[in-house]
Parts: structure tokens; C-alpha cells; sequence
């Protein structure tokens, strides 16, 4: 015991390391302030609580999902997890000029290539048609190649019809509509490969390399 400088509850590292517990929760030391004094004890806190609650990520997707988009990343703010999104969302007038081809594809290739760099997580919403567009397909391949995770998210009535090729070739995650798997799957606490509809856990097609601390 020893005299307290501030009436503050100190939180810090109880020096393991992976030391996660079936829980997936990880040692910490509190201090109390205690009239004056302070007392350590050991207590377990959920990784949850650790994790960054602002996440930089890149939402792959067919631009007619531009709606899900948004609602992807309200559900995710009403559960405390900020998703910054650095993907492409065209107004009318510009992306009627991408449908026609007038912006060039080695411009358009730059600028997508530095906003999947900016992200640590590129997230692939799978909708009804995105399956069928190559830019989607482009850009999960771009985020394998940079290292990034690639975690796909089943739009509201997405089936494994709609999954593009390079997704099924390099994604890390596979989950349905629900804020606590997409969490898990963007922070890499979870990485579940979850059948369209339901939350029984399905083998991946490619299996993502594990690291281990």
C-alpha cells in the first residue's frame, strides 16, 4: 500500500501476455483510492472493454447498397463502435459518370488503392448483385494484396449465391447481420464463417493463415 496522488481509479496491464482466459478476457490490476491509499487487486476484464472503439475500414460494396452502408454503420454506433468509412460513395452526377466510363480506371484504381490502404479492415457487404461486380471483386483482391483482414457481411437477404469469387478466396470472416459478430470479426477476437441466415458456423473455403502471440 502506498499513499494516492489522485482520487481516480487507475487501470493497468497485469504484465501477461495472450494471457485471454476462456472468457476471452484478459488479467488487469486495479487501484482504488482508499482513503489515501491505494489497494491492487487482480480482476479480469473482457477484451471488449480493451478494444479500440473507433475502427478505420473500407466497406466494399455494389454502390445500390449505399443504403445498407449507412445502416451497417448506425447499428454499429448505437453499440459504442465508431466505423470510419473511407470507401467510395458516388453522388448521382459522379456516379453516372463512372457508369459511363468518363473518369479513367488507372485514376479510379489510385484513389480506391490509397482508401483501402488508409483502413485496417476491409469489410465486404454481400448484397443481391454483388457477386457481379468486378470493382468489388478489384478490391478484395487489392486488400489481400496490402494485408488487410476481409471480413464479409451478409446484407439483409444475401445468400451465398451473391458471395464474390475473392471473397470466397481470401476472406478471414464470414457473419450475418448482427453487431456483436461483425464487432468480433472486425477485431479479430472471433473469426466465424457463419452460414446466410444463421449463426451455425460453416467451413471457410480458404482457409486464412492464424497468427499466434
Amino acid at each position: 500500500m502506498r499513499p494516492s496522488s489522485s482520487g481516480t481509479m487507475q487501470i493497468s496491464a497485469a504484465g501477461r501476455s495472450c494471457g485471454l482466459d476462456s472468457r476471452n478476457r484478459v488479467p488487469y490490476v486495479v487501484i482504488f483510492p482508499v482513503t489515501g491509499f491505494v489497494a491492487a487487486q487482480h480482476i479480469w476484464i473482457s477484451r471488449r472493454f480493451l478494444m479500440s472503439k473507433r475502427k478505420h475500414a473500407f466497406i466494399s460494396h455494389h454502390h445500390a447498397d449505399d443504403e445498407h452502408v449507412s445502416k451497417l454503420t448506425d447499428m454499429l454506433s448505437r453499440n459504442g463502435y465508431q466505423l470510419r468509412n473511407s470507401s467510395i460513395r458516388a453522388k448521382p452526377a459522379n456516379q453516372a459518370r463512372l457508369d459511363r466510363g468518363e473518369i479513367p480506371e488507372k485514376t479510379l484504381k489510385r484513389l480506391l488503392r490509397m482508401k483501402i490502404s488508409w483502413a485496417s479492415t476491409v469489410i465486404v457487404l454481400i448484397g443481391k448483385e454483388t457477386h457481379s461486380r468486378p470493382w468489388v471483386d478489384w478490391e478484395i483482391r487489392q486488400a489481400h494484396q496490402l494485408g488487410k483482414r476481409i471480413v464479409g457481411v451478409y446484407a439483409r437477404g444475401g445468400t451465398e449465391a451473391d458471395v464474390p469469387a475473392a471473397l470466397n478466396d481470401y476472406e478471414d470472416a464470414r457473419v450475418n447481420w448482427n453487431s456483436e459478430s461483425i464487432i468480433d470479426a472486425i477485431e479479430g477476437t472471433d473469426s466465424p464463417f457463419e452460414n446466410p441466415g444463421s449463426s451455425e458456423p460453416r467451413q471457410p473455403i480458404y482457409e486464412a493463415p492464424v497468427s499466434s502471440c
